[in-house]
């Protein structure tokens, strides 16, 4: 209470009005509720603090020509009312002096309500409310954390399902809901413009650059659908698939066992319809949609830098470095640091964290995201561990059983147990996230970073790092080390000694990259929906089920907003976060799934209207804030971009069979009218089942089979280098290196010409730009020059009737004397 008392004088000597309603009035009975009004002087005051960007005269500047096919695009617009909700201003940074070169033609609505919120939350959050052990204590950051006040939040204007009895109220909340927020308008495009005036720059960026990517991801899906159709429609093309499924030839192919002792031997064709569908996805035009991703990624990152300009203009952030709040000292770092020296620029003292300091911060930070990441790796080598403990009896069972007789061809050994590792890994990738978000900020807020730009930079970092490591070690895993290390018959590979490493599927393991990749990928989209709109709409109404049943005038508005969920200084981090790792997903392992660009392009179009509907109606409206971009995210896409290239040349290269059908097409074909015929029986070794060691060889032999086959390059049993690798397998492998080195030169060059090509900024913005500054120096001028000539007037004036009154007396005193 005392703290309340102090805080809320303390608001009052800086200006700000507050009315308190009585907690008998409230819903409950317990609650207290301050409304903070702030009056034009300490607006005025504090636009000029923040160098808030203000109107001096409407935009003349004519806009382009119109393009000729806009009437293609009329079915997605919105009502011009709602997408530019008003005119285009040059803008000048506000000052008090000159308050008549503004336009102010209403006090009461000059600053717009985002602007009003950041204003008061500024206030806020720099307010002191007393002394405690000896240090100065202010914000209301910490007086939320220990629970001198239950929230602190800006009212949304109206209900989102209708507008307000108040005939001055501009019902935005109203008209986002049902123009925006609704999901049968989800063809429809985004109001930017009213979004960035409701909810302030940085809630707008996020939503024109989500906007943005899905815009592009409609290219990348339908090129993704094409070459899946190709690869369905040649199916049945595919010689491979044919070999292994034919009774003389992959009938006739007796494999070496799966696992030791327990498993028996098993023909090829038993893999029939597995290999097809592997096709699906393993075929020429693989090569075609990874090179082409890598143009993609490219043009989408410069063509998001060039609309990212056009808003920069429009938004009038063009001189916004970054925002003065976010450039200040957080009140945390304020708090805690007791330490002061000069700034060499301001030449004033502020706190500062010791450099030992420092050092210790950061060990321990470091140490703690090492230990993360490292119980990652553990994790994802249990996952491992399962698959070789689980596969042994996963191929045991189904060759055993004769129940799974009518889906062996389809539920492989290698598939079951990647289907049930995958579900296992994202269980355990949920879990691990839950817990590591509240260590990263935790580790952050020990820190003690110094603006909040840098003290969101370090979290997106930390949670990015582990994220990358979270969902994206095990399809490394399944795409550069699955079937890689296995030996052969009579030497395999072993993990600790116990349990022996997985083989391929005879037709190649990027069909299990792309079910892990399905489950993972798929499996997190469906949970963050749920996440984002089941969650906050179940608590809301759990919140609000009492208060439902009172009347509209004693559940006023401010209670109506206390009932929903706080959408937090977070809230638009973890949206980042889900977006970019979703864009990993479809440009790092793109090669192994044409169709992960369609399913994230159907994930968007939902994940628009879901952020948008939560955030009018399940959210307290967050503190409006400015951005010019959007920050440190922008380069963690450049750096997905540039690995995306490096990795899909490695899997088209070792996980996908294309270098080996090449290789055997130009250089081992033995039959011109068919190259591929004799594929599968080239690319499979011999081995001698009396080689085997006892601990390899399997319990049972009925039909005392002499040879079996597996799937690698080595010389026959009878030969005199026998089981050492063959010519073959080292023209292979040159060929695989030689593809990485061309692809990703070929790519990289493409890449980095479009990039060139592309400017980043438009010209006719840079026009714009040049044409604004000159014309806003043009009025700045010219008010100050017409103000020196006033008070070069005024002076004349004074000194002349100075003169008057002096020659005046002086003829009075003269004639007098006459």
């Amino acid at each position: 209470m005392e703290r309340r008392r102090e805080f809320e004088n303390n608001l009052e000597k800086a200006g700000l009005e507050l009315e308190t309603e009585d907690k008998k009035e409230s819903d409950n009975g317990k609650t207290y509720f301050v409304k903070i009004h702030a009056p034009w002087e300490v607006l005025i005051t504090y636009a000029e603090v923040l160098s808030i960007k203000m109107p001096i005269k409407e935009n003349d500047i004519p806009c382009t020509t119109e393009n000729p096919f806009d009437w293609i695009s009329w079915p997605f617009r919105l009502p011009e009312i709602v997408m530019h909700p008003e005119p285009d201003y040059f803008t000048a940074p506000f000052s008090k002096e000159r308050q008549e070169l503004y336009l102010i033609e209403d006090e009461n609505t000059f600053f717009s309500p985002s602007v009003r919120n950041r204003i008061v939350f500024y206030i806020l959050t720099r307010c002191p409310y007393g002394t405690e052990e000896g240090k100065k204590k202010f914000g209301i950051k910490r007086l939320l954390n220990n629970g001198t006040y239950t929230a602190a939040y800006p009212l949304h204007d109206c209900q989102y399902w209708k507008r307000a009895n108040d005939p001055k109220c501009e019902n935005e909340r109203y008209t986002l809901y049902r123009e925006w927020a609704r999901f049968p308008r989800f063809f429809k495009e985004q109001p930017l413009d009213l979004i960035r005036k409701y909810y302030g720059e940085r809630i707008g960026i996020y939503f024109a650059w989500l906007g943005f990517y899905t815009e592009m991801l409609f290219f990348a899906a339908i090129v993704g659908l094409i070459c899946f159709l190709y690869g369905a429609f040649t199916m049945n093309e595919n010689m491979s698939s044919q070999e292994i499924c034919d009774s003389e030839i992959g009938g006739k192919i007796i494999m070496c066992p799966l696992c030791d002792q327990k498993c028996d031997y098993w023909r090829l064709n038993s893999t029939c319809e597995s290999s097809e569908y592997s096709h699906l996805f393993d075929n020429v035009a693989t090569l075609f949609f990874a090179i082409f991703m890598g143009i993609w990624v490219t043009l989408f990152l410069e063509f998001w830098k060039r609309r990212q300009a056009r808003l920069e203009y429009e938004w009038d952030l063009v001189d916004f470095e970054e925002e003065q709040q976010q450039l200040q000292l957080r009140p945390e770092y304020e708090a805690k640091c007791t330490q002061k020296r000069k700034n060499p620029v301001t030449q004033e003292l502020e706190p500062y964290l010791p450099l030992t300091s420092q050092a210790i911060r950061f060990c321990i930070s470091g140490t703690t995201v090492l230990f993360w990441i490292f119980l990652i790796i553990a994790s994802m080598i249990a996952v491992i561990v399962y698959r070789l403990a689980v596969y042994a009896a996963f191929a045991s069972i189904m060759e055993n059983a004769q129940t799974l007789q009518p889906i062996q061809g389809i539920l492989t050994p290698q598939l079951a147990t990647s289907v049930t590792a995958s579900c296992l890994n994202f269980v355990i990738i949920m879990i691990l996230n839950f817990l590591y978000e509240r260590i990263a900020i935790w580790i952050t807020d020990m820190e003690i970073p110094r603006t909040h730009l840098e003290y969101e930079n370090r979290l997106t970092m930390k949670m990015f790092l582990f994220q990358f490591v979270n969902y994206y070690s095990s399809c490394f895993y399944v795409a550069f080390f699955k079937g890689k290390f296995v030996g052969y018959p009579g030497h395999y590979t072993y993990m600790f000694d116990r349990w022996r490493n997985e083989e391929c599927d005879p037709a190649g393991c990027l069909i299990e990259l792309t079910t892990q990749l399905t489950i993972i990928m798929a499996g997190k989209q469906i949970w963050g929906n749920i996440q984002e709109a089941i969650v906050p709409w179940i608590r809301n109404w759990w919140g609000r089920r009492k208060a439902s049943s009172s009347p509209e005038n004693l559940y006023s508005r401010w209670e109506q907003d206390h009932d929903l969920q706080n959408f937090g200084a977070l809230g638009l981090f973890y949206e980042y976060l889900e977006m970019v790792i979703q864009f990993g997903f479809i440009t790092l392992f793109v090669a192994s799934f044409p169709l992960a660009p369609l399913l994230a392009l159907m994930n968007n179009i939902l994940e628009i209207r879901v952020d948008s509907w939560k955030l009018t109606t399940q959210f307290r409206r967050p503190v409006a804030a400015k951005a010019h971009s959007i920050g440190v995210w922008q380069e963690i896409l450049n750096g997905m971009a540039i690995l995306s290239v490096v990795t899909n040349a490695f899997i088209v290269a070792f996980t996908s069979d294309m270098i080996p059908r090449l290789v055997y097409y130009y250089a081992y074909s033995m039959d011109p009218s068919s190259p591929m015929s004799g594929y599968i029986n080239d690319s499979l070794s011999i081995f001698q089942t009396s080689d085997f060691p006892d601990k390899n060889r399997p319990d049972i032999n009925p039909e005392n089979f002499s040879t079996c086959r597996y799937r690698d390059y080595r010389y026959p049993p009878d030969h005199e280098r026998k089981y050492a690798h063959t010519m073959q397998f080292w023209h292979i492998l040159a060929a695989k290196m030689a593809f990485i080195i061309i692809m990703e030169h070929v790519v990289f060059i493409v890449k980095f010409f479009v990039a060139w090509m592309i400017p980043d900024v438009p010209a006719e913005v840079k026009a714009k730009i040049k044409r604004e500054k000159y014309l806003t120096q043009k009025i700045l001028h010219e008010y100050e020059l017409n103000k020196l000539k006033q008070k070069l007037c005024e002076n004349r004036t004074t000194a002349s009737m100075e003169k008057e009154v002096i020659a005046t007396e002086g003829r009075v005193e003269l004639s007098e004397v006459m």
